[in-house]
């Protein structure tokens, strides 16, 4: 079968599970729901990887998948068409083979959770819209995906709704999603006028031929939309409270989908950003500056998902600055071994979190390592490859992005290299503190940890593989490789920019952040292992800086001083003074002097014939005088 016959099958077959599991949540077994919900995510992968061999073996390197005329209206034409070439060949991939681990993991994770076949649709619909969002040939089918999955991580964040902490969470996501959704929408709105479609065929071509000013608004508009997607200053506060949901939902929003889907549109867009060097510029600024910020929370978080969760926020800091340097290879490139690494890691925690009967709180884990060996080893490799130490995954990604950087400006690249210490350092004190020394809990908490079922560890020992190996993807020529997903990705129009860096360059700004991060876990080795030291308790006084980053800056409780306080304040007023007392008081006021006029007339109705004759004959006289002057 061709290309065009089978793309429309890997979105249609998760949505038929979530129709098909949403109405059988209470009718059927566990295990079918479980086979039905991972089943169709397996089965769009191995046609996503037909499809991936099918386009690598062809000449033609995009096909634009026609399906039918959506909207069509005076000049306005959107067809729902998909765009099938190496950039969303590769998403497709991430989406449906991670997606599918995850799924693997859950049936395990959630099998004991009343609302087991609801959340196994919920996770369906998710990734039903996230290949929908990948796959458009326009932005307004980009739009729809992009919409659902803000939908979707609705749901998931505040599955538990019944915990008014997660449904406050799961709240705040769509809110802050909403405020980037609007600068995304408002860009799509730009570019209609601008070039007259919203077909990425039609609206590229044009682009050199365009306004510079126009683009760097088209840009930052829809920049703005990137950033409440994937989780950059000021729109990243919700993504660590999304940790309400369950691990599975974490894993699948931080790693590999709807958190990347704001690096996957200005991948795709990347002919409109370079030429809005402007915009590249407030993105490589914004990309840092999230980046080293996360990072610094992530120092003193003590819950073992918040470390990941701030983590994730800091990666996509680097991507951004990827980015806004021109490194869209690099950026895209570090989206899938971070889809690998993060995955794992927080299956990983998902794992340690199911062994300790949902303890979360690393100050009372420890010990972990003898209890939990295929856990703490997958995890470890995580680690080193987020660490970004060779030969695994994530030193490769990270330092194509770093190399950019410091061609871009060496400042940048000294945050960089400043936020890959503080990586490397966090990420090894969360494993030192879950599975080294003495278990801080007590001795009948430590005789019940175990490993977890094979249904959650076969799923970490593939997504550990992958963190090891997965960058010779695009293993760098410095090293004699062949830089295989720049050359892919050159297919899909992806700008392309070459380093113009001698090797001895290269070689020594790999160095210096491999020997930052080996410093950096030396030291976490000697505080959290030698030292024994453990976090301080909550309320326990701390330096300003570790009061600073134990509290995240403030951030939250600066937004609601300045943002909330006053918009809950201007509701009360318009409620109190416009609603009740003004638009309420002509309202009862007309209703109060109808009703007293009417008590006047009804005195009239007496019932009196002799009256009523007056009346009568009163009226024909005036009728009369009226016709009289005036007719």
């Amino acid at each position: 079968m061709t290309i065009e016959q089978l793309i429309w099958l890997v979105p249609l077959l998760p949505f038929l599970g979530f129709v098909i599991n949403g109405l059988g949540r209470n009718s059927l077994s566990k295990g079918l729901v479980g086979i039905i919900g991972s089943g169709v995510i397996l089965a769009s992968f191995i046609i996503s990887v037909v499809i991936f061999f099918s386009l690598q073996g062809d000449t033609q390197k995009a096909h634009e998948v026609f399906l039918f005329d959506w909207i069509s209206a005076g000049t306005l034409h959107i067809p729902l068409s998909f765009l099938v070439d190496p950039l969303s060949s590769i998403m497709l991939l991430i989406i449906t083979g991670i997606g599918f681990l995850i799924h693997l993991y859950s049936t395990s994770y959630m099998h004991d959770d009343a609302g087991f076949g609801k959340f196994f649709s919920y996770l369906n619909l998710f990734v039903f819209f996230m290949l929908l969002l990948v796959l458009g040939s326009n932005y307004i089918v980009m739009f729809i995906g992009w919409e659902g999955v803000g939908l979707c991580s609705y749901l998931l964040i505040g599955f538990w709704y019944t915990n008014n902490a997660y449904a406050s969470a799961a709240k705040k996501a769509f809110v802050m999603n909403r405020i980037g959704d609007l600068g995304f929408l408002l860009g799509v709105f730009l570019i209609f006028t601008t070039f007259g479609s919203v077909e990425f065929a039609k609206v590229f071509p044009q682009a050199a031929n365009g306004s510079t000013d126009t683009l760097v608004l088209i840009t930052i508009l829809l920049f703005i939309g990137a950033c409440g997607k994937s989780a950059q200053l000021p729109l990243f506060t919700w993504l660590p409270d999304a940790m309400a949901g369950p691990t599975p939902v974490s894993a699948l929003i931080h790693a590999a989908t709807m958190v990347t889907a704001g690096i996957y549109m200005i991948a795709r867009s990347s002919v409109l950003f370079d030429l809005a060097p402007l915009t590249q510029h407030i993105i490589a600024i914004i990309g840092a500056a999230t980046a080293l910020v996360a990072a610094i929370i992530a120092l003193t978080q003590t819950d073992i998902k918040k470390v990941l969760a701030y983590s994730t926020v800091s990666q996509l800091g680097y991507m951004f600055l990827g980015l806004g340097v021109g490194a869209y290879t690099g950026s895209f490139f570090h989206v899938l071994t971070h889809a690998f690494f993060k995955a794992l890691l927080f299956l990983g925690a998902g794992s340690v979190i199911h062994a300790m009967h949902h303890e979360q709180d690393m100050r009372h884990m420890g010990g972990l390592r003898k209890k939990l060996p295929v856990t703490f080893l997958t995890m470890m490799i995580g680690t080193i490859a987020i660490a970004g130490l060779p030969p695994f995954s994530g030193f490769f990604s990270k330092d194509e992005i770093l190399a950019h950087a410091f061609q871009a400006s060496p400042i940048l690249w000294g945050v960089g290299v400043l936020t890959a210490f503080l990586t490397a350092f966090y990420m090894f004190r969360m494993m030192f503190l879950t599975f080294s020394g003495k278990y801080r809990g007590t001795h009948h908490e430590e005789s019940h940890v175990h490993e977890s079922p094979t249904a959650m560890t076969l799923p970490l020992i593939i997504l550990a593989i992958l963190a090891a190996i997965g960058g010779a993807i695009n293993f760098p020529h410095i090293f004699g490789g062949n830089e295989w997903l720049a050359h892919w990705l050159s297919g899909a129009g992806v700008a392309q920019h070459e380093l113009d860096l001698s090797h001895s360059t290269e070689l020594a700004l790999m160095a210096t952040s491999v020997v930052a991060a080996i410093i950096a876990l030396l030291y976490a080795y000697g505080r959290y292992v030698k030292v024994a030291r453990v976090p301080v308790a909550d309320e326990a006084p701390r330096s300003a800086l570790a009061k600073l980053s134990y509290h995240k800056f403030y951030l939250d409780e600066i937004y609601d001083f300045i943002i909330t306080k006053p918009l809950d304040a201007l509701s009360k007023f318009f409620y109190r003074i416009i609603d009740n007392k003004f638009i309420d008081g002509i309202v009862n006021g007309l209703g109060w002097s109808t009703n007293e006029a009417s008590k006047g007339v009804r005195l009239l109705q007496s019932g009196n014939v002799g009256f009523y004759i007056f009346m009568m004959v009163f009226g024909i006289i005036a009728l009369l005088a009226y016709t009289f002057y005036y007719i």
